[in-house]
């Protein structure tokens, strides 16, 4: 009777060895290139950007306000530039926040479960080297390109972007 041989495990081969992750390169301040202009306002793309009327932390706090006011959840506030402040660089503000309804959520991931990589919706709230601060967020519309997510589902979250673009002015 012959025994078998596992192939080594490539995980616990890794744990051997420096994740790329945790070994970042020396910071230059320039690896990114030069900051891009502020962008444009966007309409029917997978990406919509829009001035906001109030700086990048009081947009967050009325998203938040709005988003649960509607009835929704904020499952997350990632303040982008004190991250990057803790390991000691520096960024613009920029804030995304991680919100959404399970009930309204959940019918579009039974349909398509990869939509799940892009919910909960995200707004990102962000400042522009002129100190400009603006509101992105992904379309229903991304969903249905990168998912193959049927028109009419998706299109249940639009109401969401509007509550966003009230909530900062827009």
């Amino acid at each position: 009777m012959s025994e078998s041989i596992a192939p080594p495990d490539p995980v616990e081969e890794a744990g051997n060895e420096s994740f790329p992750a945790s070994d970042p390169p020396e910071w230059t301040g320039t690896h990114a290139g030069a900051p891009t202009p502020a962008a444009p306002p966007s309409r029917g793309k997978d990406l919509e950007t829009v001035r906001s009327a109030f700086a990048v932390s009081e947009a967050a706090d009325r998203i938040e306000r709005a988003v649960t006011t509607a009835g929704m959840k904020v499952f997350a506030r990632i303040d982008q530039a004190a991250e990057a402040h803790s390991v000691g660089l520096s960024m613009r503000p920029a804030i995304v926040l991680l919100f959404g309804n399970p009930a309204a959520g959940t019918p579009l991931m039974i349909a398509a479960p990869t939509v799940a990589i892009d919910l909960p919706l995200k707004a990102l709230l962000w400042e522009d080297p002129q100190g400009v601060a603006w509101l992105s967020y992904n379309t229903p519309d991304l969903l249905v390109r990168r998912h193959g997510l049927d028109t009419t589902l998706a299109r249940t979250l639009q109401p969401a972007a509007g509550l966003l673009r009230r909530a900062v002015g827009a």
